[in-house]
């Protein structure tokens, strides 16, 4: 495929061809290797930096911070994910009665954006209050319409913040990821103080802008699938299907992962030489009719939803998606059991989707009930 500046990349569409790219240590994630197609990336910038390292450093990278994130460690904030979900839905509440029997509430602003920023914020230790700030500039920088200089202002301003407070963390540190990054990362040699403002950088936005989302287009999904919404309310033991197939069904990041081929390789039965490019049409795959048949409908039995690749494949797997399956799961879950008549408080053609993004979704989402 042509790309902005005139050269080009290979787009790979077909889930077999994707994995297997994904999965083959031939292909590297550095933007500076050659061939590497970075023409019309709208990325979270430096603060990326884990993402686009290979093995070994990603590996070492990585490993101090997956801890925090195993499914074992999820399991022990479900509760508090819990709490946080259900003060949001008794705000929710309280707002519509102050509105009278007719008001609506917008269940991105009361719902879906502040509780991955909660609980992001809570892990990284960023003090809440802030959310207006980065939740900002994340959206400059994840705007397909902005200016690249827009986005470089935006991208400064947000690593600014986070290097005051990792020199916070140095003088008051807590019981959160950030402070640990510090004191025995940082401290220690094995990570610089750059390393660190990076990857603070692109867990606050990664951990509260894709699930964010998600949630606005799940909510969306069973609202306009009634007999969908009925089953689960029956039997919430189908919410982990269901949300493995929302993920699938919209794979809300619509630039796939890049990558170049360091050698020669074949995928699909085309030569890819070294020193060219890559791009993953990660929602064309997850929509493969070899691998998910009738897979433009939402059926929340599919067997085999939970292998969609909606957070990647391979060694750079998201290392926030038993998170992300968890805030899901409570949070759709919840709104089902405490508004059985949720419904779109506007026509489905008014709702503002976010197609002027990075990160699909929708901008607001009046309902009421």
């Amino acid at each position: 495929m042509a790309l902005a500046d005139k050269s080009w990349a290979w787009l790979l569409t077909r889930y077999s061809d994707i994995r297997s790219a994904l999965s083959d240590p031939r292909f590297s994630s550095d933007v500076n290797a050659p061939g590497f197609p970075r023409s019309g990336m709208v990325t979270a910038g430096e603060g990326a930096s884990l993402i686009r390292t290979d093995p070994p450093e990603h590996g070492r990278r990585r490993r101090m911070l997956t801890h925090a994130f195993t499914v074992k460690s999820v399991s022990r904030l479900r509760s508090r994910i819990q709490q946080i979900t259900d003060r949001l839905c008794d705000e929710m509440e309280e707002q519509k009665r102050k509105d009278g029997s007719g008001g609506s509430v917008d269940l991105v602003r009361s719902l879906a954006l502040p509780l991955p920023s909660l609980v992001i914020s809570l892990l990284l230790g960023v003090p809440y209050e802030d959310r207006d700030l980065f939740q900002s500039i994340t959206a400059t920088v994840l705007s397909r319409v902005n200016t690249e200089d827009e986005r470089t202002v935006a991208r400064k301003e947000l690593r600014t913040y986070l290097s005051h407070l990792v020199a916070a963390k140095e003088e008051n540190p807590g019981d959160d990821i950030l402070s640990e990054l510090v004191h025995d990362r940082m401290r220690e040699g094995q990570l610089t103080r750059e390393e660190v403002t990076g990857t603070a950088t692109l867990l606050l936005i990664a951990g509260h802008e894709t699930t964010a989302n998600m949630i606005g287009l799940g909510a969306l999904t069973l609202i306009r699938n009634p007999s969908a919404a009925d089953e689960l309310r029956k039997d919430p033991s189908l919410m982990p299907g269901t949300v493995e197939e929302m993920l699938r069904f919209h794979s809300i990041t619509r630039s796939g992962p890049r990558r170049a081929a360091i050698a020669d390789v074949e995928v699909g039965g085309r030569l890819i030489r070294a020193g060219e490019g890559i791009i993953c049409a990660v929602a064309s795959a997850n929509r493969d009719p070899e691998q998910f048949p009738d897979g433009d409908t939402v059926d929340i039995r599919r067997r085999n939803a939970q292998h969609h690749i909606a957070f990647g494949y391979g060694v750079h797997q998201c290392l926030g998606q038993s998170l992300a399956r968890a805030e899901l799961e409570i949070s759709l879950n919840t709104l089902l059991a405490r508004f059985p008549g949720l419904r779109l408080a506007v026509d489905f053609a008014e709702v503002p989707f976010r197609s002027d993004m990075l990160v699909y979704g929708c901008h607001a989402l009046p309902v009421t009930w």
